[in-house]
């Protein structure tokens, strides 16, 4: 049998074939709106500006716009990103899937799908907010400091979830040290100095001795920075905070978590490889077809999760 009928029979989905029907689907919700998108890419509207057309409710993009203007005013950055105004922009999914829980004060259906994934911390929400940083955690004292898209808050002075969300990427963000060729990628276990961001102040591998880390990546021959630097970071920062992370994609996609005949595919079962166990009930991954689901059960939410499932393919 050729290579082509062989990989029809491959059991797991294509990446390809997601961000096809993604596209397809947020170029008909565009074009049914009447917004005008980009010429060459009708699943992007056309002007950054334009990206409040890409929120689904009002109210949500009313609320994103004031805590920007409100954070700008207390020289406090929130970043809208770059591709916002993009069909597929992971942050718009984030700000129409958790958005309106947000701003109806209702965290009820995620609280109960994470306490169905086993996760105890929520046990009253009493506040959400997107963008968060904290440059204390690692001494990012300049640069981009790390950053979560979803905080949720249950009284403690410290957020107690934190959710990372992701749509079309390929992965989490790699080290741009060594992307911009200034580092090796060879494991650092042995002389932490010998890590740039260690030797300029960054409490990276510091904390990741402090959470146990570095006993499973001493036989590394490659720093586990190089490619996947964003998901060490985030959950060092949840757990430092006292925390759970939570990764938010979508279940169509094969880069994060995928399965056939009963084998886990994707890089979350890989990465939580090199996770102590101690530490792994504070980390979990939760689709948005199951957040959409909860949303579905609670009627206060019926005017708008079903132009979500429209906008991201999920209904046919």
């Amino acid at each position: 049998m050729n290579s082509r009928r062989l990989a029809q029979q491959w059991p797991f989905p294509r990446y390809m074939q997601f961000e096809q029907q993604l596209r397809q689907s947020a170029s008909n919700w565009f074009d049914v709106k009447g917004f005008q998108s980009h010429p060459k890419m009708p699943y992007c509207l056309r002007e950054w500006s334009d990206w409040k057309k890409n929120i689904i409710l009002d109210e949500v993009s009313l609320y994103i716009e004031k805590v920007k203007d409100d954070c700008e005013a207390d020289g406090r950055p929130f970043p809208l990103h770059k591709f916002i105004h993009h069909g597929l922009s992971s942050q718009a999914m984030a700000f129409n899937l958790i958005g309106p829980l947000i701003t109806r004060n209702d965290h009820t259906p995620l609280v109960h799908l994470l306490r169905r994934m086993g996760i105890e911390n929520p046990h009253q929400i009493t506040s959400a907010s997107f963008e968060y940083e904290d440059r204390s955690v690692f001494s990012e004292d300049s640069g981009q400091p790390t950053s979560i898209d979803i905080v949720l808050k249950d009284g403690r002075e410290e957020p107690a979830i934190f959710i990372e969300s992701k749509l079309v990427e390929k992965g989490f963000g790699g080290c741009s040290v060594f992307s911009n060729g200034d580092c090796s990628g060879e494991n650092p276990m042995v002389d932490k100095t010998q890590c740039y961001l260690h030797f300029i102040g960054r409490r990276y591998w510091d904390l990741m001795e402090k959470y146990g880390f570095t006993d499973l990546l001493k036989s590394e021959r490659q720093c586990v920075f190089v490619a996947h630097y964003q998901f060490f970071r985030e959950i060092l920062f949840a757990l430092e905070k006292g925390g759970v992370f939570v990764l938010l994609s979508d279940e169509r996609s094969p880069v994060f978590h995928c399965e056939s005949n009963g084998i886990d595919k994707g890089l979350m079962p890989f990465l939580l490889t090199f996770v102590p166990k101690q530490w792994s009930n504070r980390i979990v991954g939760i689709s948005v077809q199951e957040l959409v689901a909860e949303i579905g059960k609670f009627k206060k939410h019926n005017d708008w999760i079903g132009e979500f499932q429209q906008k991201y393919g999920l209904v046919e």
